[in-house]
C-alpha cells in the first residue's frame, strides 16, 4: 500500500496530526514532500558541535586531493537530516525511537545537496508492556536531487494507539483576538 492509497483517517489534511498505530500497514511506502539542502554551513555548524575533527569535513584543500574532491557533509548529520525529513510520515505521535539499524551510505554527500526520505513498514506489531501503544519498524532512505540513494537504514519506534487520549502534546495556540489586517 502506498501513502496515496491510505485510507481516510490516516490522509494528511489541514490539520494533520501525524499517524498513530492503526494507521500503519506492512508495505506502506512513504515519500517524504519535503526536500532539504545541505549547505557548507549545516556541515561546519554540525561538525563543530560534534567534535567531529576529520578534516574531510570542513579542509577544502586537503578534500581537493582525494577521490570525492571537496569536503563531505557528516554522516550523522545526513542521518539526522532524512530521520527528520521521515518524522511527519512516521513518528510524529511516536513516544519513543527504540533503535537505528544497519546503516548505509552508498553515497557520499556535499554541501549543496537536497535530500528527500522515503520509508517502509516492514513490521506493526501492539506493545506489550504499554497497551496504549504500538512497536512500528521501518525502513528509510535518503536519496538526493540526482535520484541516488545516499544513506539507507532500518528504525523502529513505539507510536501511540488512535484512542491513547492526549497523545500529541500541545498543538496550535487558539487565540480569541480579533484580527487586525485585512478586510
Amino acid at each position: 500500500m502506498t501513502a496515496d492509497a491510505l485510507p481516510a483517517s490516516a490522509a494528511p489534511t489541514a490539520e494533520w496530526r501525524g499517524r498513530f498505530f492503526e494507521d500503519f500497514e506492512v508495505g506502506q511506502v512513504f515519500r517524504g514532500r519535503l526536500g532539504r539542502t545541505v549547505t557548507e554551513t549545516d556541515n561546519t555548524w554540525f561538525t563543530l558541535l560534534t567534535m567531529n575533527t576529520n578534516p574531510m569535513h570542513f579542509n577544502a584543500e586537503l578534500a581537493k586531493e582525494t577521490e570525492f574532491g571537496k569536503p563531505l557533509v557528516v554522516s550523522t548529520l545526513t542521518l539526522a537530516i532524512v530521520v527528520g525529513l521521515s518524522v511527519a510520515d512516521t513518528s510524529e505521535n511516536a513516544v519513543a525511537n527504540l533503535g537505528w539499524g544497519d546503516i548505509k551510505l552508498p553515497k557520499p554527500v556535499h554541501a549543496g545537496d537536497t535530500l528527500w526520505a522515503e520509508s517502509e513498514v516492514t513490521g506493526a506489531r501492539p506493545s506489550g508492556s504499554r497497551p496504549e501503544c504500538g512497536i512500528v519498524a521501518i525502513r528509510t532512505r535518503g536519496i538526493n536531487q540526482r535520484a541516488e540513494v545516499v544513506i539507507e537504514f532500518t528504525r523502529s519506534f513505539m507510536v501511540f494507539k488512535r484512542d491513547a487520549g492526549a497523545v500529541a502534546a500541545g498543538g496550535f495556540p487558539v487565540t480569541d483576538a480579533a484580527w487586525t489586517v485585512g478586510a
